[in-house]
């Protein structure tokens, strides 16, 4: 329910700024750009001035983002991994990429990052533009969507309102039910 009501909320904040739609996918797009290829932590420190040498939303530049947060990394790193590694020729365990990257978020320190292979740290980032490719046109495109959706209900919201107060104005009073 609260997830539920804090999805609507976001979609509501997303689709209501006072901008241009592509304006508003162009930042969505950048923050999952850089949600899915750069390691959680220093995202915004990128995210928020490429929208502005873009000129694009910085609201969506730091909401798209979120695609990588605590509850997400756990699955989307080891599996960000696993596709890298693929993609590079490399025979990489899952379970094994899994059990090195829990290690290394218990830890939180520069030891354990450094105890990480450069092979998993290469199929990282590779695997990380794999799924940026993949993921930006996406949401440039669902999110150019929605927000025209959203524009285009409101104003046919807002074109009935206005056409029921005018015939309710202009129609006699002797014609009204």
């Amino acid at each position: 329910m609260i997830f539920k009501y804090r999805l609507k909320k976001l979609y509501v904040r997303a689709v209501r700024e006072k901008k241009p739609p592509e304006y508003i996918a162009k930042g969505w797009a950048i923050g999952m750009c850089i949600g899915c290829a750069i390691p959680f932590g220093v995202q915004l420190y990128i995210s928020i001035p490429l929208s502005f040498y873009f000129k694009a939303s910085k609201i969506g530049a730091t909401l798209g983002t979120l695609i990588t947060n605590p509850f997400t990394i756990i699955f989307l790193y080891p599996a960000q991994c696993w596709l890298g590694a693929r993609a590079l020729g490399r025979d990489i365990e899952y379970g094994a990429i899994a059990s090195q990257m829990k290690q290394m978020l218990a830890a939180q320190d520069w030891a354990s990052l450094s105890s990480l292979s450069g092979a998993l740290v290469t199929s990282f980032f590779v695997g990380g533009f794999i799924f940026a490719a993949v993921m930006t046109p996406l949401t440039y495109y669902g999110m150019l969507t929605l927000v025209r959706r959203y524009r285009d209900e409101r104003a046919r919201v807002r074109r009935e309102r206005v056409m029921a107060f005018i015939k309710k104005r202009l129609t006699p009073r002797s014609l009204r039910k």
